[in-house]
């Protein structure tokens, strides 16, 4: 049964700071056990605060950068480096700084790349390169850390609440209707994120803490059903943790 742990730090940059050590411990620990590393990233700004502090962590010395596979939990459906992509703002926080293995990058599609504007194609095609990753017989490669931001209406990636996407069940979906623009996305589905051994949920700031004290206290949005294999952490500042129940 999943384990779910909630701590809470005072400020964004301390929850940078904080989720940035975790996930170096993480990587070195799964390199250690399995002899490689495999964790799927976020977009937002305290996602790219995360991968910024991740670059000045002196522990970040100890990780086989060449032996880390790198995943997104979900992409706008816009051109290769566009700035409002979440590789971009990952490439400019820390990938471009670190050597990394470019065939363990595994970029969602740009609407400029093969599928042109056909995003269920993309979607497909980034279903495929999981599977190609995966063990024989499996549809999915081993996810050490899924980690994902929380949005002001409680949704994850790109699964906003009573949204259709919500009900697909295989690996990724296309979404053409996001209620927050761009409206074209490709997104991993809830079966794939709940596969990750760990899910992390990361917000900061006051407006999240009504969608984050709605599903601590048993509500269904998106990010209820978030939920890792071994454990799902959240990762809050105060102002996000305002309406968390306390704990007896």
């Amino acid at each position: 049964m999943s384990e779910t742990v909630v701590v809470v730090v005072p400020d964004a940059d301390i929850l940078a700071s904080t989720v940035a050590a975790r996930l170096a411990i993480k990587i070195i620990d799964a390199q250690a056990v399995h002899g490689s590393a495999s964790v799927v990233l976020t977009g937002g700004r305290v996602a790219a605060k995360v991968l910024r502090a991740v670059r000045e962590l002196p522990a970040s010395a100890a990780i086989d950068w060449s032996r880390v596979d790198l995943w997104w939990g979900d992409e706008r459906y816009l051109p290769s480096g566009d700035p409002d992509r979440n590789e971009t703002q990952a490439r400019d926080a820390l990938l471009d700084k670190l050597p990394l293995d470019p065939a363990r990058v595994h970029a969602m599609p740009a609407s400029d790349g093969p599928d042109g504007t056909d995003a269920v194609a993309a979607a497909a095609r980034y279903a495929s390169e999981l599977a190609a990753a995966a063990e024989p017989g499996a549809t999915l490669p081993r996810f050490d850390v899924l980690m994902l931001g929380v949005g002001e209406d409680g949704h994850v990636a790109s699964l906003f609440p009573n949204h259709p996407v919500l009900q697909q069940t295989g690996p990724t979906a296309a979404t053409f209707d996001s209620p927050k623009p761009p409206p074209v996305r490709v997104t991993l589905t809830l079966p794939t994120i709940q596969s990750a051994d760990e899910v992390w949920l990361i917000a900061a700031g006051p407006d999240k803490a009504a969608p984050i004290g709605t599903v601590l206290s048993g509500g269904n949005l998106p990010a209820a059903n978030a939920s890792g294999v071994q454990k799902t952490l959240w990762l809050l500042d105060q102002a996000a943790a305002a309406n968390v129940p306390t704990r007896a």
